[in-house]
């Protein structure tokens, strides 16, 4: 099995979940390198150059963004029902709206759980990325 970095594909999930850009990333299944991209041309000036096959999904598997994994609004529900059971229909109501995430953290604060979800968050994304390699046959590598 390939060796895939976990902070490599950390930075490469933030990647292509940003809202930014048309953010992409791949990972070769012989190397485990990962290769970034963007549809904009011209953003990444240190951007390494894309292999000329990079479109062969025998070769390179692209990296999912944080929703394909369950981390989008589900991972604050999720986080809700353990540890705001009380609020669970009002966070349900924040994620109705834009801004939700803002919205959600300030009640975080209020209830002194912001570093609590921190780590919620953290751990949930690591257990789904490791997840996410072994279905695809990588070995991730902390």
């Amino acid at each position: 099995m390939t060796t895939v970095s976990l902070d490599q594909l950390q930075g490469a999930l933030d990647w292509v979940s940003g809202d930014m850009l048309d953010n992409e990333a791949v990972i070769c299944r012989q190397t485990g390198k990962i290769y970034w991209s963007t549809g904009e041309s011209g953003i990444l000036d240190d951007q390494e150059e894309l292999p000329d096959d990079i479109a062969d999904s025998k070769k390179y598997v692209p990296i999912p963004d944080r929703r394909d994994l369950g981390l989008g609004n589900r991972l604050a529900f999720d986080f809700a029902e353990q540890f705001l059971a009380d609020q669970y229909d009002d966070v349900r109501d924040i994620f109705r709206r834009k801004g939700a995430y803002g919205r959600f953290k300030v009640l975080l604060e209020q209830r002194d759980l912001l570093e609590k979800w921190y780590v919620f968050s953290n751990e949930r994304t690591l257990s789904s990325l490791e997840i996410w390699c072994e279905s695809e046959g990588f070995v991730v590598e902390r």
